[in-house]
């Protein structure tokens, strides 16, 4: 159950990441499956893995954000 649950947030992490470029909301999925993969990481153990997931998912919300962001004043400044 364990490996599948890893299997799918991989797959997940993968899929966001080459969709990243169509939307923000896509680095805040690959965000997201980030941190699912860091949980999988922890549980299965292998804490390294944990942490450098856990790492990766604050920066692609910091990515997020900061697109998100810039979205939100290219929006405003076409008004």
């Amino acid at each position: 159950m364990l490996t599948a649950y890893g299997a799918t947030v991989v797959t997940l992490m993968m899929i966001f990441y080459a969709l990243e470029s169509r939307s923000p909301w896509f680095t805040f999925a690959f965000a997201v499956a980030c941190l699912g993969s860091a949980s999988y990481g922890f549980l299965a153990g292998t804490w390294p893995f944990g942490v450098v997931e856990s790492v990766w998912s604050v920066i692609a919300l910091r990515k997020w954000s900061h697109l998100r962001r810039s979205m939100i004043q290219t929006q405003v400044t076409k008004q």
